[in-house]
């Protein structure tokens, strides 16, 4: 479990803001299953959801820079996440999997020119000896926007995304799970993402995205 425990280049268990947000919201009790639960609420609605923060930089991927800009996509909420339950001694990876939105956004489908989310990021943790997925991305207000109930996590059972909204309708299916790794793996997330998505790297990202105006600024 040593890598698992260790701090990453990405899930930076050892930077001062994610060691003083995880000892903030760990709670008092030192049961492991609790502070876990703890700290998974605590990122879901401290770092406000948001697929436009995207970027190139490699650096953007850290869950220390989710919570220094206090918005962010699931990958860097779901380093977060790791990087706090490894400050508290919980081992814990990140995984990473594609999957079919049907209920995107039209700015989000124009981006994109896809309704599959490639490399969407939710974290593992171990809890009583198993592994145990938390998907941390999805804030309170977000979920209130889009209709969808928020994800809650008991950490005993998997925490990952409701296959339908409260009407019915489906949300997200996965199509491809990569697995789960130590670290973010950054030549191979940026490949398949280029892969995927093409355009996104023959273009100037940034100047691409700061012309979307995000559907989710209410959330």
């Amino acid at each position: 479990m040593h890598e698992y425990l260790s701090p990453g280049r990405f899930i930076d268990s050892d930077h001062p803001s994610v060691m003083e947000f995880a000892e903030q919201h760990r709670g008092s009790r030192r049961d492991p299953l609790e502070q876990a639960i703890n700290l998974y609420y605590a990122v879901r609605e401290a770092v406000r959801y948001n697929p436009y923060t995207f970027s190139r930089d490699p650096q953007t991927l850290r869950g220390s820079h989710a919570l220094a800009t206090g918005e962010s996509y699931c990958v860097p909420k779901a380093t977060l996440l790791a990087g706090c339950a490894r400050h508290c001694a919980i081992p814990a990876r990140i995984g990473l999997a594609d999957v079919r939105n049907h209920l995107s956004t039209p700015r989000l489908l124009e981006l994109l020119k896809s309704d599959v989310f490639a490399m969407h990021g939710y974290t593992e943790l171990y809890l009583n000896g198993r592994w145990v997925k938390a998907t941390p991305a999805f804030n309170q207000g977000l979920c209130q926007l889009f209709n969808v109930a928020p994800l809650e996590f008991d950490g005993i059972n998997d925490s990952v995304f409701h296959p339908f909204n409260r009407d019915g309708e489906k949300l997200m299916e996965y199509l491809i799970d990569h697995g789960q790794f130590s670290d973010v793996p950054e030549t191979f997330f940026f490949a398949h993402l280029e892969k995927c998505y093409p355009h996104l790297f023959g273009e100037q990202l940034p100047g691409l995205l700061g012309h979307m105006q995000s559907d989710l600024s209410r959330a």
